[in-house]
């Protein structure tokens, strides 16, 4: 059962905050969702926009700027919550694991493993609740900042037919050879490296490509360029000759001032190829 939190007027459309029980991160679970003026005559696209470390769905919603944009291209936009939260949810005194960085995957190891389930929240539970809810049709595209960014990546290269756009906002881009990766997913996988290469885009996007054009911005002064590893995804996208544009933009850093610097070009990139 969902319960509509808060409700708010923006650009003729509606700011949407909701929770629900969730099933796959056994605990309670808080989203949000803008709903374009052009939703209120019929089915419209979705984005999904996956958050970084440290972020809840409000980050997004009150910092990215995204609205006025959907608005302008009739397209809702789902931010989803980075990890599950709550009494009884496994934490870690670091910033970078737990509650917070939950990294959009399974975890199969303890403590973890009964509520940081977000890789089967986001591509299954959350997706189905989110077309049973409101009026959003058959055509989604997904983004991500950061760690978002690699959840975006990863999660559309293993769902190609669940997901018909992509882009990223500084994609943690080769998380198995990265200190933001090999933390996470030991503490979430375990330690045999075999079982992570499922979740970095970098190594997916050599084997197996994406169906469409994919749309990256990476600010070229970020201060965590050496976590980031850009430069392994660009070179595997040259590699495999795959369709995008990997754009540097000078001067830009890692904060939201970058993400909703782009945005604009995000949700109308997305929403041509949503239409």
């Amino acid at each position: 059962m969902m319960e509509v939190v808060s409700e708010n007027r923006s650009f003729g459309g509606r700011q949407i905050v909701a929770k629900h029980n969730s099933t796959a991160c056994n605990t309670e679970m808080t989203f949000a969702v803008y709903l374009p003026p052009q939703a209120e005559d019929g089915e419209v696209p979705v984005l999904w926009y996956l958050s970084g470390l440290t972020c809840t769905h409000e980050n997004a919603m009150t910092k990215g700027g995204f609205q006025e944009h959907c608005a302008r291209h009739g397209i809702a936009i789902v931010f989803p919550d980075t990890s599950p939260r709550g009494e009884g949810v496994a934490n870690d005194e670091a910033y970078d694991l737990g509650q917070g960085a939950g990294f959009y995957v399974n975890a199969t190891c303890d403590p973890w493993r009964p509520h940081f389930q977000m890789y089967q929240y986001i591509t299954e539970e959350l997706y189905d609740l989110v077309e049973k809810e409101f009026p959003i049709n058959d055509r989604h595209g997904i983004t991500g900042h950061s760690m978002g960014g690699h959840g975006a990546l990863t999660i559309a290269m293993r769902n190609p037919d669940r997901y018909q756009s992509l882009s990223a906002f500084a994609p943690i881009a080769n998380p198995t050879n990265s200190d933001w990766g090999r933390k996470q997913l030991s503490a979430y996988l375990g330690d045999d490296e075999t079982n992570w290469s499922a979740h970095d885009a970098t190594l997916l996007l050599e084997q197996h490509g994406w169906q469409g054009d994919i749309l990256i911005d990476q600010g070229a002064s970020d201060q965590f360029l050496d976590l980031l590893k850009p430069e392994a995804l660009s070179a595997a996208m040259a590699r495999r000759r795959q369709a995008g544009s990997f754009r540097m933009q000078a001067g830009y850093d890692h904060s939201y001032y970058f993400v909703s610097t782009f945005a604009g070009d995000h949700v109308a990139w997305h929403a041509e190829r949503l239409s």
